[in-house]
């Protein structure tokens, strides 16, 4: 059996040889869990890790207490597995697979979809406001489709700009505290392998211009159905590149 390396090689402190101040009491769960997570969104906790909860207390300068409830909490949410064993069980950072990608972008396609259509019932004034910033960020990815300038790394930014911009519009308190929560995980996706997809990218540009297409006629439907499928050919061409380089942090 394949087995994880801890974690506590792979983190280093923010400042070498000084510790960062405790947060204020109260405050260490949300703290542990927002840092935790981030570790583990962007990389620097890497597929298939082990949680070792003295590495992390010693790292986020927090006691264990709240690092474990933290961790159970990011098990909670998807971000981190149980794995057993004929002897023990672990915790690692939970693997990136195609089944997961699929379920999470369909969720997040449909999140976003509902937010579209709150875009699209926007005063018109409003509507053409937001159209000309979204086709700005849409251009920019097109000249990197093209190689008229920018670079693969702008990808996942511009691409996750522009689909905030139709949730900010759009989208009420409740709905946004859904994608709030999911759209982290599904970043771990999107970040890992978004230079890898750069040979589709005017597919995803032209699929967002039929997005921006409904917003300018104030067409609901249109909205809804192009962020839905935007985010369903997305998670195609992400299952082709997983293909190719294999799941990561699967046992």
């Amino acid at each position: 059996m394949k087995q994880a390396a801890p974690i506590k090689s792979r983190l280093q402190p923010l400042v070498p040889g000084k510790k960062r101040e405790k947060p204020e009491h109260g405050t260490s769960l949300l703290t542990a869990f927002q840092e935790i997570r981030e570790l583990i969104v962007h990389g620097k906790m890497s597929p298939g890790t082990w949680i070792v909860e003295a590495d992390l207390a010693e790292r986020l300068n927090l006691s264990r207490t709240p690092v474990r409830a933290a961790v159970h909490w990011l098990q909670r949410e998807g971000y981190v597995l149980e794995h057993r064993n004929v002897s023990k069980s672990r915790m690692i950072v939970a693997p990136l697979t195609k089944e997961d990608a699929n379920e999470l972008y369909r969720i997040i396609g449909h999140l976003e979809g509902i937010a579209g259509r709150g875009a699209a019932g926007m005063p018109k004034s409003d509507r053409l406001e937001l159209v000309k910033k979204l086709n700005e960020v849409n251009d920019r990815l097109l000249k990197i489709a093209d190689g008229r300038g920018g670079h693969s790394g702008e990808i996942f930014e511009l691409d996750r700009t522009f689909h905030r911009m139709i949730v900010n519009a759009g989208a009420g308190a409740r709905l946004s505290t859904l994608h709030n929560a999911i759209e982290p995980q599904a970043e771990r996706y999107w970040r890992l392998y978004a230079s890898s997809i750069i040979n589709a990218l005017h597919t995803s540009v032209d699929e967002h211009k039929k997005i921006i297409h409904g917003l300018i006629e104030g067409d609901a439907d249109e909205v809804e159905a192009g962020l839905q499928y935007n985010w369903l050919k997305g998670s195609e061409r992400l299952g082709h590149v997983i293909d190719i380089f294999g799941e990561r942090g699967s046992w």
